[in-house]
């Protein structure tokens, strides 16, 4: 791994989210930073989701997601949404949200909110592009400032997952 490259990725400008989905009684939600806005008219948000993680399948059956944007000082729930539990672990258990209209957990400490139906599930490399309609949102806090993805470090563990060149 070429820590050149990491470095140069460390500059986006990302924010850190957590993506909450549902179908049904099932729910789940995972920490991002690949989230963007990628439609005026309509308003649609993209995000990037490996297919492999626990949230995926239950994102394509809910078709909807809500994004919970984070505050600099939440990097303990960019923590507890950003590990690999095992898939009997219930990660909203003990965090206080509400359901949004389409059922995909909302942090009730979130700065904001975004409710999404989703448009398009695009493969692109090692994860997918999930476009979503954006059906519903809000400022839950004004006050906060929103974390962003260079303030997180390596708490996803990606530094070993860039290339050594490019």
């Amino acid at each position: 791994m070429n820590q050149e490259i990491v470095a140069l990725f460390r500059h986006l400008t990302l924010g850190v989210y957590v993506i909450g989905v549902a179908h049904g009684v099932e729910r789940d939600a995972f920490t991002a930073s690949a989230v963007m806005q990628a439609s005026y008219q309509p308003l649609i948000l993209a995000i990037a989701i490996n297919p492999e993680h626990a949230s995926y399948p239950i994102l394509r059956t809910g078709r909807s997601f809500a994004i919970s944007v984070l505050a600099q000082s939440q990097m303990d729930l960019a923590r507890r949404f950003g590990t690999c539990a095992s898939p009997d672990t219930d990660k909203m258990n003990g965090v206080a949200w509400r359901a949004a209209r389409r059922g995909a957990p909302i942090l009730s400490e979130a700065l904001a909110f975004f409710e999404c139906a989703v448009q398009a599930d695009i493969p692109a490399g090692d994860h997918h592009i999930v476009l979503g309609s954006v059906l519903d949102g809000a400022v839950l806090n004004s006050a906060g400032v929103p974390m962003k993805y260079a303030d997180t470090h390596n708490l996803d563990q990606s530094d070993a997952l860039y290339p050594a060149s490019f």
